[in-house]
């Protein structure tokens, strides 16, 4: 990965109370596996959704993983990178971080709504008075985790590029021409509906339904071509555990996609059918793209240090 030394990234470093558990990199049969999953939409909602996909691990690699729900991206980082869990789904700024800092190795693209890449999205509601990213100089915006690439870097730099500034964001909004506001895609979303702020940066997918957007949604600006989120392993894990998850995960069967109910017609189907195996240079464009906001080494650990 080009310049992947240079790249730290800012977030909330929240220690995974929810991380519960000491899982080690050793022998399935005798410890197991966590896969741990990104807070990218309530808890149940994931859980839900990933079940399958833990049961067929479990089976595949012989020995139990077990599904955990992570409190921010940074919290995955540390924990993959302590050994205390094996394996997890982020988004693509949390696996650069991940990967600069030797807490994660990228092993997998995940394929969503027919396409390897997607877009992200600053959106306000249909009956706003605001027609353009200047329009939210002195507004209020939600966006999703810091790390996210769609959530938040992603509107960050459409934000830049209109010649709004953005001041310390994502780290905090301090010297920023709008207030700002950090959590999930669905959180951020909501709010903006709910009428707390002036716009959300997030995914499309939160925006949208079959492809259009919600009713009283309405798009101020749009990035597309985003390399779809990754999976990620911790570097602890063995060479021939990671060969079989990577196998495992390529050949596995689709079921594993359509979540608890095992329908898929329901509503907790995973939002991805298929990954296919990738590294760390899969998302150079999301790099660059960190980089051109000047975020920039140390910005992390200053983050845990005042959450601890």
């Amino acid at each position: 990965m080009h310049r992947r030394d240079l790249l730290k990234l800012s977030g909330t470093a929240v220690a995974g109370a929810t991380l519960t558990g000491c899982v080690g990199g050793g022998d399935a049969s005798e410890e197991g596996y966590t896969f741990v999953m990104s807070p990218s939409e309530p808890v149940e909602d994931m859980r839900a959704q990933y079940t399958p996909v833990g049961e067929y691990l479990t089976e595949e690699l012989g020995g139990d993983v077990e599904l955990q729900y992570a409190s921010s991206y940074s919290a995955i980082n540390r924990d993959l990178g302590s050994g205390n869990s094996q394996m997890a789904e982020m988004g693509p700024i949390a696996a650069a971080l991940g990967v600069s800092t030797g807490n994660a190795e990228v092993v997998l693209q995940r394929r969503g709504y027919g396409d390897w890449t997607y877009s992200s999205v600053i959106v306000t509601r249909e009956d706003s008075d605001i027609e353009s990213l200047e329009d939210l100089r002195g507004g209020e915006i939600a966006f999703a985790d810091m790390l996210s690439a769609s959530g938040s870097v992603y509107p960050l730099d459409m934000l830049r590029q209109a010649g709004v500034d953005v001041g310390n964001a994502p780290k905090t909004d301090s010297g920023a021409e709008f207030e700002a506001t950090w959590s999930g895609h669905t959180s951020a979303f909501r709010s903006l509906m709910e009428g707390q702020v002036d716009a959300a940066g997030v995914g499309l997918f939160a925006a949208t339904d079959d492809g259009e957007y919600k009713e009283g949604v309405r798009e101020v600006a749009r990035r597309d071509g985003l390399p779809r989120a990754p999976i990620v392993v911790s570097p602890e894990l063995d060479d021939t555990t990671k060969e079989d998850f990577v196998d495992a995960f390529v050949d596995a069967p689709e079921e594993i996609y359509h979540g608890e109910s095992g329908d898929p017609e329901e509503d907790d189907n995973l939002w991805f059918d298929a990954v296919r195996p990738a590294s760390i240079d899969t998302y150079e464009s999301t790099v660059d793209t960190a980089e051109s906001l000047g975020i920039e080494v140390g910005l992390l650990d200053e983050a845990a240090e005042e959450s601890d």
